[in-house]
């Protein structure tokens, strides 16, 4: 069976993605209402009732604003660490079906078997997962396939490195340009102070600079570069970096996910 991916939207104005194994149909983050949801899953052929599980990085509303939405749906498990499911149950007021993991544990679910590991951002414990799935590439009918998505982030410690080098598909966040955001008039100097620090956001030159060294020796092979700032970045300025990228590895086949195709479903709503 071939599995599928689709980021849904990835911006500050939300972050939610899709995948399908074939066996298991999850959302990667819920940060948009759930009727935004519902429609970006109705778009791809799928809906909220296809889900068998949502999966939260933390409790940033741009991650997680959508579990109240999702949550009319009572057998869906939610799964966070004890952290992430506090934070956002407190700003609900019906209880969620929620499945707790401590993070930087492996645990199964259904034919998933999904790793957390701690990021570092301004969360109360925030995680990138890798997913992997199937078995190896000569069973035709069980095809293996593995992903990791790592978003919000202010550096990228060893234990991240190691494990984004062990999946064939990447999500990782390329979110500010230098010099956009010290020219950016709507945010105060110690906001950029927060966005540039060990526990804020990437700049392009440090994921790029990341990625110039570790793709030699990593099984990547699909790059989706995501969370671009809408305002102190541009997929032109990523492009920039994906060109010479791609001069020393051409076998990557790369997606900048643009920040304002969000704002363009927003108008036609």
């Amino acid at each position: 069976m071939e599995s599928s991916f689709k980021i849904l939207g990835s911006s500050s104005n939300g972050n939610a993605a899709f995948l399908n194994t074939g066996y298991s149909k999850i959302l990667i983050d819920a940060g948009f209402s759930g009727k935004k949801i519902q429609e970006k899953l109705e778009a791809i052929g799928e809906s909220i009732q296809t889900l068998d599980a949502v999966f939260l990085t933390h409790e940033h509303s741009d991650h997680s604003v959508g579990i109240r939405g999702l949550s009319q749906r009572k057998d869906l498990p939610i799964y966070a660490n004890p952290d992430t499911a506090d934070a956002v149950q407190t700003k609900l007021n019906k209880p969620v079906h929620w499945k707790l993991f401590q993070t930087g544990t492996e645990f199964q679910f259904r034919d998933l078997t999904v790793r957390s590991y701690s990021l570092p951002h301004d969360a109360y414990d925030p995680v990138g997962f890798n997913f992997h799935w199937g078995s190896d590439e000569t069973d035709l009918f069980l095809k293996g396939g593995s992903l990791a998505w790592v978003t919000d982030l202010g550096y990228i410690p060893e234990h991240v490195k190691q494990n984004i080098m062990k999946v064939d598909t990447l999500v990782l966040e390329s979110n500010f340009d230098d010099e956009l955001l010290n020219k950016d008039e709507k945010r105060p100097w110690s906001i950029k102070q927060r966005i540039k620090g060990r526990h804020g956001h990437l700049s392009n030159k440090v994921t790029f600079e990341f990625l110039n060294q570790t793709l030699k020796t990593s099984k990547i092979k699909t790059l989706f570069l995501a969370h671009l700032s809408k305002d102190c970045n541009s997929v032109e300025h990523v492009q920039n970096y994906v060109h010479q990228l791609k001069k020393r590895y051409s076998f990557l086949d790369i997606h900048v996910i643009d920040p304002e195709i969000e704002l363009t479903l927003t108008s036609k709503n």
